[in-house]
């Protein structure tokens, strides 16, 4: 087998070697030792001064025991030189097959290698080259080869540092300094190693077991299994052989076992998020935890790929995860609704509201009523089962009120209107009858008018406007009334003058207007009293006294009339002549 070094690790070899002779060989303060390869094999070369005596057999025994600790290779051929500082060719030599197998030796027999120790002296030889025989051939030509050419000379002090030494791929020594004791322990070097045939095995068995596996709980056991063989690879030293092959098994098995764990962890995911679900969700932000978690198993499922040993597992979980995730999505779907609904509830009451605190007419407060009827509709949408049906209702118990005095003020401005209206209509006619000189109808009107203003609410937005109009129209009813009396004294003053002016005959004729009473005797009544007057002595003197009189209690009479109606009074006689004038006061 070919032994694969580095120039570091031979000289951390010889440094050891030198420090073991240096605790079991008492003059071996005095010994230098010196490593090379060739030829896959290793050459090892002490050498002394020459006035040392030394003994060879003692120097190869150490050597081996301490190549038996930490032989690197199940079979390493290691050859042995002793020589005098100085001397070209060594005086001794000797070969020693190490073989393992459960101890140090032959891996079929189990017995332990012997060592050949060949004590002799060469004689100085021509060419400055170890002349040395193969001991597996023994009739290979000899070779010249100088090993230990460009090994470096080490130092004979007592006390130095000894280094962990990597030889061949993994080669590991321990030297206690001071105390004479040197091991080197370390698994998977020298000997079998179980670590990474299990891990081998389990490599080759768990694809298998990924895919039989249908529940969590057969999958964390695979993962356990390549887990544990996986640690167990770390006790192999990074300068054993088998260090590589080490590296390469874990990085398999726990790449294996990482996709179990993403499986793994995505199923516990998904059981939590199933035990969650049992129960309703109170909030919007509980189903969102809901339908985080389930995105959370959903997610590492889906880069499963279909030639994955776990696939089959992930597909039939992945159907049924979705089915959950998509029930949380129409249930956050139908929450998100409701919670827009009862958003847009209290915007639109928060609108009423303002609209409370501006409105001026009636227009506005139907509209303030439509608000508050808007935002109340919208929080009786909002269903039972929904968890923003408690909220809903707490609203609702602040806005009906609002609702309902928001309709009594719009029905209240309604009818203030309505009979601010009247009012006006009233009035309007009042003044018509006015201007036909129809003061009775002009009057009641205007009294109708003033009653109904007196009617319209305190608390009404028409109620200054009203309260305005009752000085103006009750002047206009008492125009009226004043009016009224006189035309019924001016009507009085006609049925007297009526009566007055026909007595048998037609006495006067008269007119009324503002300026006063005028009274013109008729051509009859001046006829027959000229008559009387131009024979007084006639057989019908009586007559005449009579119409005499008649004259003086006429002007009489209209004098009582012009009295009664406040009016002046001037009669005429039948050619227009003025015979009585009265004026008010006179």
């Amino acid at each position: 087998m070919k032994v694969a070094v580095q120039h570091e690790d031979l000289q951390l070899l010889a440094k050891t070697l030198q420090e073991q002779l240096l605790v079991e060989v008492s003059s071996a303060e005095v010994f230098e030792v010196k490593c090379a390869v060739n030829k896959d094999g290793l050459m090892i070369l002490t050498q002394h001064e020459s006035d040392v005596i030394a003994d060879a057999q003692t120097i190869f025994a150490v050597i081996e025991e301490v190549l038996q600790s930490i032989a690197p290779h199940r079979e390493q051929r290691v050859q042995c030189f002793l020589r005098v500082s100085g001397e070209q060719l060594p005086y001794a030599k000797c070969f020693l097959p190490l073989k393992q197998s459960g101890g140090w030796g032959d891996e079929e027999t189990g017995k332990h290698g012997s060592r050949e120790v060949e004590e002799q002296y060469f004689s100085p030889m021509s060419s400055s080259a170890l002349t040395y025989s193969p001991p597996l051939d023994e009739t290979e030509e000899e070779e010249l080869f100088d090993p230990f050419a460009d090994a470096p000379n080490l130092p004979t002090s007592k006390a130095f540092a000894i280094k962990p030494m990597l030889l061949g791929v993994a080669l590991a020594g321990i030297v206690v300094l001071g105390s004479g004791a040197y091991f080197l322990t370390r698994p998977c070097v020298m000997s079998e190693c179980k670590e990474i045939q299990n891990a081998e095995r389990l490599k080759t068995k768990s694809p298998q077991l990924m895919r039989r596996a249908k529940s969590e709980q057969e999958l964390v056991a695979v993962q356990q299994q390549l887990a544990a063989a996986s640690t167990a690879l770390n006790v192999i030293p990074s300068w054993s052989p088998r260090s590589q092959l080490s590296e390469e098994l874990k990085a398999s098995l726990s790449g294996r076992s990482e996709k179990i764990n993403q499986v793994v962890k995505a199923l516990q995911t998904a059981s939590l998020a199933t035990q969650q679900v049992q129960t309703p969700a109170h909030s919007l932000e509980e189903s969102q935890a809901r339908q985080h978690l389930w995105r959370q198993a959903i997610a590492p499922l889906e880069t499963i790929s279909p030639d994955s040993e776990l696939y089959g597992l992930v597909q039939g979980k992945l159907i049924n995860y979705r089915v959950r995730l998509h029930a949380v999505n129409q249930q956050i779907f139908t929450e998100e609704k409701w919670l827009k609904k009862l958003t847009a509830a209290k915007a639109v009451a928060s609108a009423a509201e303002k609209q409370e605190g501006t409105a001026k007419s009636l227009n506005d407060w139907q509209k303030v009523r439509s608000t508050w009827l808007v935002a109340i509709n919208a929080l009786n949408s909002i269903p039972l089962t929904s968890p923003r049906y408690q909220e809903a209702e707490k609203l609702l118990v602040d806005y009906k009120p609002k609702l309902m005095a928001a309709r009594d003020r719009a029905t209240k401005e309604q009818l203030a209107v309505k009979t601010y209206q009247q009012v006006l209509s009233t009035a309007k006619q009042a003044k018509l009858y006015e201007q036909q000189n129809q003061w009775q109808a002009a009057a009641t009107y205007w009294e109708q008018a003033l009653q109904t203003v007196k009617k319209i609410s305190q608390d009404s937005l028409y109620y200054t406007q009203a309260q305005s109009l009752i000085e103006p129209y009750s002047t206009a009813l008492k125009q009226a009334q004043e009016k009224v009396q006189v035309v019924s004294s001016l009507q009085q003053t006609r049925t007297d003058l009526d009566k007055t002016c026909i007595n048998e005959i037609q006495i006067c004729t008269f007119n009324i207007d503002n300026a006063g009473i005028i009274v013109r005797l008729t051509s009859e009544y001046d006829q027959v009293r000229q008559n009387n007057l131009a024979n007084p002595y006639s057989e019908n003197s009586s007559t005449a006294v009579d119409i005499t009189n008649h004259l003086q209690i006429l002007r009489e009479a209209l004098a009582v009339i012009s009295d009664n109606a406040n009016l002046s009074l001037i009669l005429y006689d039948s050619q227009g002549q003025v015979i009585y004038t009265r004026t008010l006061g006179g």
